[in-house]
């Protein structure tokens, strides 16, 4: 029961990752799997059959999650932005209580402290500030297949993985401030079409620009995996606190890097009583699944 419960959390992980201003590590953190995911990447070779238990059904779940919401997130984030939005921010929002539960375990008699206080207002800054470096548009949609090319999909890939796994940091908002956003999907986008009409030129052409890049995202996963291992031995409660403020900034780089704060004037009635539906059954959805 639990493998099928961790291939669906691994769909809302993948879902995620692939939404601009959603960050992978925040459902990860919002389901209740943050702490065990990092220390089983970060633990592989330590105890491999334990660690790999766990991470196959999420691996499987967030690669069903990228394939199948490759084709709809455009639409939906085009046609119906807000509602969008808000069923995730409200899966976001859903995982405070148990961020919160697990801070406490943490903190001493003290308190936080300044250095928790701090670690905390950097975080939402970094967050809530990090879509306002993003270009107002997107020129690169196709990627040309040359050795340069692989090599700037290898480090993008490192780069998007690194900050895939980080809470409140979106690794696909990362890949739209280089500029290489849309032109990752829709390169995923042509392989996936290519694969289903066996074109083997084709297919050739998107293992050799995916190929460098899905690279680069597994050792990106390692190596970020490893630092915030020892940041939760060494500075648990700073290390909660940082969390904590990357998270509840999400919904603000959401809203700003889908382009939704100049659409809130013109939404409807009936669209903001769905968003709001939405965004509760989010919440519910990840108090759910978390706990199961």
């Amino acid at each position: 029961m639990e493998f099928f419960g961790n291939i669906i959390k691994g769909i809302m992980i993948g879902i995620a990752n692939i939404i601009p201003g959603v960050s992978g590590g925040t459902m990860a953190v919002s389901l209740g799997i943050y702490d065990r995911l990092i220390g089983s990447i970060s633990g592989l070779f330590r105890e491999f059959k334990k660690s790999i238990l766990f991470l196959i059904p999420i691996i499987i779940g967030a690669g069903i999650g990228i394939v199948g919401f490759t084709y709809a997130i455009e639409y939906l984030l085009d046609k119906h932005t807000f509602v969008t939005c808000m069923a995730f921010v409200g899966l976001i929002l859903g995982g405070l209580p148990a961020i919160f539960s697990s801070m406490r375990a943490k903190v001493s008699s003290g308190g936080v402290g300044v250095f928790g206080i701090l670690a905390f207002v950097i975080a939402f800054a970094i967050s809530g500030g990090m879509p306002l470096l993003k270009e107002s548009k997107d020129a690169l949609t196709v990627i040309a297949v040359t050795p340069g090319n692989m090599v700037i999909l290898f480090i993008l890939g490192i780069v998007a993985s690194a900050t895939m796994v980080i809470p409140g940091v979106s690794g696909s908002m990362m890949l739209m401030i280089f500029g290489y956003y849309y032109a990752i999907i829709n390169t995923i986008k042509t392989f996936l079409d290519n694969l289903r009409a066996f074109d083997l030129a084709g297919m050739k052409e998107g293992i050799l620009l995916l190929a460098p890049f899905g690279i680069g995202v597994v050792l990106g996963i390692f190596l970020i995996a490893k630092l915030i291992t020892f940041l939760f031995e060494k500075y648990g409660v700073q290390t909660f606190c940082a969390i904590l403020g990357l998270v509840i900034s999400s919904p603000i780089a959401i809203f700003i890097n889908t382009g939704l704060v100049s659409k809130l004037g013109s939404l409807s009635l009936w669209e903001i009583l769905f968003g709001i539906v939405l965004m509760a059954a989010g919440a519910f959805i990840t108090v759910f699944v978390g706990e199961r």
